[in-house]
Formats: structure tokens, C-alpha cells, sequence
């Protein structure tokens, strides 16, 4: 059983309560009122709402802690050693198209660590929870990267710049990237969820993942289910920061310096 702390019950709960409507919601897209954001961008009432609900939960929870999050921003508390990370639908195209791979990703950050998170995806209900020293768990069942060590067996996600994301160089070199590691591995897949990339390589079904100008709410509780899986994040100049720059690779320690390898100079 994994170990559940006070802030990770409730974030939990959150999740959980923030999910109802949003699963109602997934049954009944031709009512969703959407709106756009910028190209290919999309924002609806469900994040809105989502991201409110989840908001009104934790702050009931935590009445002192800071907020980040994709819709509402930097919202700062009294308490400035703690803010929650969250992004209410990562993966909203998905959503919005009837794709059901997408999930509501919160973390707690504590003077700048990450503490706890919940990744969940509530069409399958599948609840990946993580907390700093504890481990990394789904539905219970503890969690461990894979233990491939050779690229040729190993199955890589990762995420390709789209319509308004990414100036035009940035867009190529995504390509040489893609290009360069599908010819060294058993396949690339994209799946457009960057928080549950992050629990399927902690899971063992993805054995890495990599993705260029990521946002802290797409990737803030997918970073501490990694590490506590026992596997290895950083951005791609190798350094242990992804929030420095949105650059981020995630693998378990054997293929993390490889794929770090092929990808610093994709083009070669």
C-alpha cells in the first residue's frame, strides 16, 4: 500500500471530485462550450471548471498555499513555502476529440521541492500517486521503470511541436530528433498527454520520454513519479532542472544517458 500523507489525501480527493463532471462531460462533447486560446490551443468550460473545482477543494484543504496552474496562473498564499502545480486537462485535444488518454495532474512543491503528486486519468480510472521517499504507485500497485538497457527493444514517447507551438526552426529540429531515435529504437509513440507520458515511463509501459517547451503543470507531478520509480529526469542539457527551460527527458538510468547522446546533436 503506498503511503498516503495528509496534503496527498487531499489531493487526491480533489482529483477525484474535480473528475465527476469532467467524465460527464467526455460523454456529451457536442455541448461543451469551446473557445480558442490561440491555434490549435483549445480552451473549454470543462478546464475552467475543472481547474475551479480543484482550486475551491485544495484551498478548503490548505487555506495558506500558493497556486500555479494553466488557466488561473501564479496565484501566491500566505504561505509561501508551499504551492500546488496544476493543470486541470492535460491533454485537452484529446478530450475535446473524444480521445480518452488525458488526466488531471496536481503536485505540491514545499520551498521549492517536489513533495506529492496525483496524475489521473478518470475515463480509465487509473490514479498514479507519488510521494517524495515513499515511492511511486497506481491504483495501489507499486510502480518501477523498465529495466531495458539496449534502445533497439525500447519504446520512446515523446511530443512534436504543433500548429501555433514552436518557431520554424524549433519544429525542425523536433523532426531530426524524431527521425533520429525511431531509427535507433522499436518505435516513437505521441500521445499528447506529457503528465501521462511521464507515468507510463514510471509505470514501465513507455521506457522513456523526451519533449521540448513543456509548461511546469504538464510535467511538475510527472517528474516525481519518475524519480520515485527509480528512474532518471532532467532537461536536455543534463542538468536535473526541467523547469528551467521546459526541456525534458525522462528514462530509467541505463537508456537516460544514450537517448541524451542521440539527441544532443539529432542532425549528425
Amino acid at each position: 500500500m503506498p503511503y498516503l500523507s495528509p496534503a496527498l489525501n487531499v489531493m487526491i480527493a480533489a482529483a477525484r471530485k474535480a473528475a465527476r463532471p469532467l467524465t460527464r462531460d467526455f460523454g456529451e462533447l457536442e455541448n461543451l462550450q469551446v473557445s480558442h486560446k490561440g491555434p490549435a490551443d483549445f480552451v473549454s468550460s470543462a478546464d475552467e471548471r475543472t481547474e475551479r473545482i480543484l482550486f475551491e477543494e485544495l484551498t478548503r484543504a490548505r487555506p495558506g498555499y500558493g497556486f500555479f496552474g494553466e488557466e488561473g496562473g501564479m496565484r501566491e498564499g500566505p504561505d509561501k513555502s508551499h504551492r500546488f502545480i496544476i493543470d486541470p486537462i492535460d491533454g485537452t485535444t484529446n478530450f475535446l476529440h473524444g480521445v480518452p488518454h488525458f488526466a488531471i495532474s496536481i503536485a505540491l512543491e514545499r520551498e521549492g521541492q517536489l513533495q506529492s503528486a496525483v496524475v489521473y486519468n478518470p475515463i480509465t480510472d487509473e490514479m498514479y500517486v507519488a510521494e517524495r521517499s515513499h515511492g511511486a504507485y497506481l491504483n495501489d500497485k507499486r510502480l518501477r521503470v523498465s529495466t531495458r538497457k539496449n534502445l533497439p527493444e525500447s519504446l520512446i514517447a515523446t511530443g512534436i511541436p504543433f500548429m501555433g507551438r514552436g518557431t520554424d526552426e524549433e519544429r525542425e529540429r523536433s523532426l531530426a530528433e524524431v527521425k533520429a531515435v525511431v531509427s535507433r529504437t522499436s518505435g516513437i509513440r505521441r500521445f499528447g498527454s506529457a503528465a501521462l507520458d511521464c507515468a507510463y515511463v514510471a509505470a514501465g509501459r513507455f521506457d522513456a520520454f523526451w519533449e521540448r517547451g513543456l509548461n511546469a503543470w504538464d510535467i511538475a507531478g510527472g517528474i516525481l513519479l519518475v524519480r520515485e520509480a527509480g528512474g532518471v529526469v532532467s532537461n536536455l542539457n543534463g542538468t536535473s532542472d526541467p523547469f528551467s527551460n521546459g526541456d525534458l527527458l525522462a528514462a530509467n538510468e541505463a537508456l537516460h544517458p544514450q537517448l541524451m547522446k542521440l539527441l544532443e546533436n539529432p542532425f549528425s
